[in-house]
């Protein structure tokens, strides 16, 4: 069974990668400004797609957030769970290492891993980036849709 395992070093503590990954502004930070929740389901819409990737958060706290793929696009990720693992860094309480694991493809995924590894890679640097310096700077953007921080630095 495939598994995308990638690993960064963080200059940022657990709590400002925990905010990063379990709130709406830090989810619209880095991976699209039109994230919604709806209960314990993060709906993440990404522009010429039939429909929202639907994430259900099973777990979030200062060691590992988890979330299992529940929506039906994209196909290849029905079932999947994506965690993201927190460690402390040798240098201190202000480094911590993220590791991101998306586990539980089926064996007929055909190119979808590579893509989503491809696509994690991404989204991780632009993670890392804005848990260090506070700067959001998300992946997708739709047409006409402010980039977050861009309407709070107008006020």
């Amino acid at each position: 069974m495939a598994e995308i395992a990638l690993q960064v070093d963080v200059a940022a503590s657990r709590e400002r990668l925990l905010a990063a990954l379990d709130t709406r502004e830090g989810l619209a930070s880095w991976w699209t400004t039109e994230v919604e929740r709806d209960g314990e389901d993060l709906l993440f819409p990404v522009p010429d797609t039939p429909g929202p990737f639907r994430l259900r958060r099973e777990r979030a706290d200062l060691e590992r957030v988890a979330w299992r793929s529940v929506g039906v696009f994209p196909p290849a990720w029905q079932g999947t769970t994506v965690t993201w693992d927190f460690f402390d860094h040798p240098d201190g309480p202000r480094q911590s290492v993220l590791l991101l694991r998306h586990l539980g493809w089926a064996a007929d995924t055909g190119p979808a891993v590579a893509v989503a590894a491809g696509r994690w890679a991404e989204l991780l640097v632009r993670l890392k980036d804005y848990a260090q310096s506070g700067r959001p700077q998300p992946l997708f953007v739709p047409a006409g849709h402010p980039h977050p921080g861009v309407h709070a630095q107008a006020e």
